[in-house]
C-alpha cells in the first residue's frame, strides 16, 4: 500500500466533504434512504496480496467472508467487524488490514457482513456475532474480536455479553470505537473543529436508527454504560483530532478501574480510524495490532 504524507490526509479529507453524513442530520437521513435503495458493493479487492486465501458462504441471510492464511498453519480466529457508521459497507482499507491479520498473525480471519441502517439494529448484530464467536470456539479454539469505529462498539457489546455468558475473550481489539452513541461527552465540541471525518448532528440519527428499541444506554448500543468487570484483555488505539477520543479515554479508565488489562495507545493530533490509513504511523499501528492479535491467540 502506497504511504500518504501524514499531514495531507486531514487536507484530502475536508476537500472530498466526505464528512458530510455526520455533519448533517438531512444529509444522514438522505445517505440512509440512498443506502437503501442502492447498497454499496462490500467485496474484498482482487489483489489483497499473496499469503492468504479468501472464502464466502452465506450464513443465514449475511455473506460472511473467511481469511485463511497459506503460508503458515492458522492458529485461533478473529470475527472483524468493520466501521462505517452502521451505514456504509466495509471497504479496501478494511479488507487490506484484515488480511494483513490473517497472514501476519497466522490465524484465520472472519468478516461478517452485517446489515446497516435502517434494516439492522445493534440488537440483532450482537447477538449473531455472539453466536459466531460460540460457533468459531468450536471450530478453531480460540477467538479474538475485533472492530473499528462503529465496528468497535459491536465488538466491545459482543464481549460484554459473552462475559455475561462466561466466556473470556483472548483479545479485545478495538480501532477508534464508538463507545457512547449518546454523543453527549462534554469535551466533544472542543476536539470537533480538529476532526475532519465525524460530526455529531448526523450521528446522533445513526445511532437512533442503529438503536432499535433499546435505549442509547443500553451497553448492547452503548458499551460505555456496561459493566467491565471480568472482560478480557483491551487493546485501544485512538487519535486525539477524533470526536469519539473523549469517551474513548472514559473507557480506557473505566475498563482499568475494572481490573481489566489494558493495552492503549492515543497518538496526539492523529484522526478518527488512523490504522486503516495509509500513512507511515498507520501503517506502524498496523504492525502492533497484528502483533496483540498474535500475542493473544499464542500464535
Amino acid at each position: 500500500m502506497a504511504s500518504v504524507p501524514d499531514g495531507l490526509v486531514p487536507l484530502i479529507i475536508r476537500a472530498s466533504r466526505r464528512n458530510r453524513t455526520f455533519t448533517s442530520e438531512n444529509v444522514a437521513r438522505k445517505r440512509v434512504r440512498e443506502r437503501a435503495l442502492r447498497p454499496k458493493p462490500f467485496g474484498p479487492p482482487r489483489n489483497l496480496g499473496a499469503g492468504v486465501k479468501v472464502d464466502a458462504q452465506l450464513d443465514d441471510g449475511w455473506p460472511v467472508y473467511t481469511l485463511t492464511p497459506t503460508r503458515s498453519t492458522p492458529v485461533g480466529n478473529v470475527i472483524y467487524a468493520h466501521g462505517g457508521g452502521w451505514l456504509n459497507e466495509i471497504v479496501s482499507f478494511h479488507w487490506r488490514l484484515v488480511a494483513q491479520i490473517a497472514a501476519e498473525a497466522s490465524t484465520v480471519v472472519t468478516v461478517p457482513i452485517y446489515p446497516l441502517v435502517p434494516f439492522g439494529t445493534a440488537d440483532e448484530v450482537m447477538n449473531r456475532i455472539v453466536a459466531m464467536v460460540r460457533a468459531n470456539t468450536a471450530t478453531y479454539g480460540s477467538v479474538a474480536l475485533a472492530g473499528d469505529s462503529a465496528g468497535g462498539q459491536i465488538a466491545l457489546s459482543a464481549a460484554l455479553a459473552l462475559r455475561d455468558d462466561g466466556v473470556t475473550l483472548p483479545a479485545t481489539v478495538l480501532i477508534s470505537p464508538a463507545v457512547d452513541l449518546t454523543i453527549t461527552n462534554p469535551d466533544i465540541p472542543t476536539v470537533q473543529p480538529t476532526d475532519p471525518m465525524l460530526g455529531v448532528p448526523g450521528a446522533k440519527v445513526l445511532a437512533d436508527l442503529w438503536r432499535g428499541e433499546r435505549e442509547l444506554t443500553d451497553p448492547v448500543v452503548s458499551p460505555l454504560f456496561g459493566d467491565f468487570a471480568g472482560l478480557g484483555p483491551l487493546a485501544v488505539w485512538s487519535g486525539t483530532h477524533d470526536i469519539l477520543n473523549p469517551d474513548t479515554r472514559l473507557l480506557v479508565a473505566k475498563a482499568e478501574a475494572a481490573g481489566v488489562e489494558v493495552n492503549y495507545t492515543e497518538l496526539a493530533g492523529q484522526l478518527h480510524v488512523y490504522p486503516l490509513l495509509p500513512t507511515a504511523i498507520g501503517s506502524a499501528a498496523r504492525r502492533d495490532i497484528v502483533s496483540v492479535i498474535a500475542q493473544g491467540l499464542g500464535t
